[in-house]
């Protein structure tokens, strides 16, 4: 056992059931976080949708533990922690803040809080969790809006203290409470609460083993997912593969926007490289070299064992290559609401279409390639209500089996908002909510279908959708045909895949989500 007495005097016996143990405990703990987080919060896209995450980090930012939450916030807090930490100055009852997607963020949206443990008075490593918020201040229900800079897309909150050495910063807390609402301060004080009982966990699991046996076992983890890495990836042949997929559009102009990828690989690296893709873009598509990286880590992760540990370690092998000011790589200010939900898909389906050159009997066709982003509610002095959700689709068909239908898929790993929650808490009805029959691909294993989701609004209301493969169809492989494209009307009406609405009651949404494309044929 790790909390053994000779294992303790003799650091070097550390043996690979006691790292086993080691790893269980700490994804233990992120798990038990994300369980507070949800039972405390007050909002229902964390409550109900789980949309958040949690993980543990050693005192360099070096991710050592992560419950299996969302990848595309877990991989984005992976790759810019080191910054984060090593910017400030930690004390025991520190807990900072942040949204800034060009700082380790992902869209303002997503909020982190951070939190330092400590053993003998030393920095041992971090808690921390993202959760995204429904109203982080965009002048659009939802904060989700068409736009086009940072600062439209909501409240900025750069690294901040919200509690020192234990001391709640009360101004602050008083701002965010004015600025965002009850609701947001409710869903704050569960990620506060998620990440204290972290902390209690991590040092109770750190003073039992000692904090000498600790660090080797972080240490120890994260060499243990490197070696997992480089021999696992040695399964994909030397050389060099490229694909090209594209975004829809940007929501401000109609056009192809085109994302590149180039992989090469070597005897001991893989470089993951962006040239060519598409100049950062007026809409909010644009995507942070952090979502990029999360992207790209989460589908070399999907080749790797089911019992590789998630850690920094597994990465190292990984290169990554985007010109700067590139749509995978945007620079300040361009705006980003949209990067981290829509964007990421797609880069998603590029590495993974590149990766079918090399390996075709493992990868599977592309997955619906959109999280179907729905804002919607109303701000006036008598009625206020803020709502957001992602939508699942269609599946890939893989070499083995045919895509699942009506999911969640890549870099989103959070639920449909159930029906009776929804109604609940909104002055929303749905009409219809069913799989898309015949939407996936048809091929040797067919893709996934879609879903049909359908809401009467019971007042007025604004909503805006984010979409994607609404013009472009999910590609399938090895022959297999594509999954249809997705579609969104209003009272039978064709919209844009992306637009703001002004709605009135009585009046029905209707969103259709692709399918996923098929693997080969029939």
């Amino acid at each position: 056992m790790l909390e053994s007495k000779a294992c303790i005097e003799e650091i070097a016996a550390l043996n690979q059931i006691e790292l086993a143990i080691f790893v269980s405990r700490s994804v233990a703990i992120c798990e038990e976080m994300g369980v507070v987080l949800r039972q405390a919060a007050f909002s229902p896209n964390i409550k109900d949708r789980l949309d958040f995450s949690c993980a543990l980090f050693d005192a360099d930012g070096r991710l050592f533990a992560q419950a299996a939450h969302v990848p595309v916030h877990l991989g984005s807090m992976a790759f810019a922690m080191s910054y984060i930490v090593g910017e400030k100055v930690w004390h025991e009852g520190d807990m900072l803040i942040f949204n800034d997607p060009y700082l380790g963020g992902t869209h303002l949206p997503d909020v982190t809080l951070v939190q330092p443990f400590f053993i003998e008075g030393e920095l041992l490593g971090f808690v921390a969790n993202r959760a995204h918020h429904a109203n982080i201040g965009a002048d659009s229900p939802g904060s989700m809006p068409i736009s086009s800079s940072l600062e439209e897309e909501g409240l900025l909150i750069a690294p901040t203290f919200l509690y020192q050495k234990g001391k709640a910063d009360e101004a602050l807390f008083a701002y965010l409470n004015a600025e965002l609402g009850v609701n947001t301060s409710g869903d704050l004080a569960a990620q506060c609460s998620a990440n204290i009982l972290g902390v209690q966990r991590i040092e109770s699991l750190a003073g039992n083993s000692g904090r000498k046996l600790f660090q080797q076992a972080v240490d120890k983890t994260n060499q243990y997912g490197l070696d997992i890495a480089m021999k696992s990836l040695k399964v994909i042949p030397v050389g060099c593969y490229q694909f090209e997929d594209k975004l829809d559009d940007d929501g401000w102009a109609d056009q192809d926007l085109q994302i590149v990828v180039t992989i090469q690989v070597s005897e001991d690296q893989l470089t993951v490289d962006f040239t060519g893709t598409r100049g950062q873009v007026k809409g909010n598509v644009n995507c942070p070299l952090s979502v990029t990286a999360a992207a790209v880590f989460y589908c070399f992760r999907c080749l790797l064992p089911e019992y590789t540990p998630a850690c920094s370690g597994v990465f190292k092998p990984i290169k990554l290559l985007a010109p700067e000011a590139c749509l995978v790589n945007a620079q300040r200010p361009a705006a980003t609401a949209a990067g981290n939900v829509e964007t990421s898909q797609r880069i998603v389906d590029c590495v993974f279409g590149a990766l079918a050159k090399a390996l075709p009997e493992l990868i599977p066709a592309a997955s619906q390639g959109t999280m179907n982003n729905v804002a919607m509610g109303i701000h006036q002095d008598d009625i206020s209500w803020d709502y957001y959700e992602t939508l699942g689709g269609g599946m890939g068909g893989g070499p083995q089996e045919s895509g699942i239908s009506a999911v969640q898929s890549h870099m989103t790993n959070t639920l449909n908002t159930p029906i009776e929650s929804l109604e609940m808490h909104y002055p929303i009805r749905i009409r219809r909510y069913q799989i898309r029959r015949g939407s996936g691909g048809k091929g040797r294993y067919s893709g996934g279908d879609g879903l049909i989701r359908e809401y009467e609004f019971l007042g007025p209301a604004e909503a805006t959708l984010i979409t994607e493969r609404r013009r472009h169809p999910p590609w399938g492989l090895c022959g297999g045909l594509p999954g249809q494209v997705g579609r969104n009307m209003l009272d039978g009406e064709l919209l844009p895949g992306k637009c703001q609405l002004t709605v009135q009651a009585g009046q029905t949404l209707r969103i259709e989500t692709p399918g996923g494309g098929a693997w080969g044929e029939d």
